[in-house]
C-alpha cells in the first residue's frame, strides 16, 4: 500500500536566539537532547570546527532544519531553528526558555514566513 503524501502550506516557523556558550561539545549534546525531547525526526547532523576558531553545526529534520554558529571571540552563538511544524516549534521554544541557557531572542519568538501571494 503506497503512503499517502501531506500536503503542506508554504510556511516556516522560525525561532531566532543568541546564548552565551561556546563549547561545541556542550552545544551539540545540549541541542540533539533538545530535538529528540520535542520529537523532531533528525535525518542527518553535520558539524565543522574552523581552524582559527568558531563551529557550525547543522541538523536536517523531516521539519526542516536546526542551525548553530559560534563566535567564541564575542562570546555569543546564533541558534536558528525552521520549521514547518508549528506544534513542534513551540514546544522547542519551550524547552529553550526551560533550560538553563541565557539566551537573548531576536525578534518576539516564533515568526511565521509565507511566500508573497500573486
Amino acid at each position: 500500500m503506497k503512503e499517502k503524501s501531506k500536503i503542506l502550506a508554504a510556511k516556516i516557523h522560525n525561532l531566532k536566539f543568541w546564548i552565551t556558550e561556546c563549547d561545541p561539545m556542550l552545544l551539540k549534546v545540549w541541542f540533539q537532547n533538545y530535538l529528540e525531547k520535542v520529537g523532531f525526526v533528525i535525518l542527518n547532523c553535520s558539524d565543522h570546527h574552523f581552524p582559527v576558531q568558531g563551529y557550525t553545526a547543522l541538523w536536517m529534520l523531516a521539519e526542516s532544519h536546526l542551525a548553530i554558529h559560534t563566535f567564541p571571540d564575542k562570546g555569543y552563538t546564533y541558534i536558528e531553528l525552521s520549521s514547518c511544524n508549528q506544534s513542534k516549534s513551540e514546544h522547542f521554544k519551550k524547552v529553550i526558555e526551560e533550560s538553563d541557557l541565557k539566551v537573548n531572542w531576536n525578534g518576539e519568538g516564533i515568526e511565521i514566513c509565507k511566500p508573497i501571494s500573486s
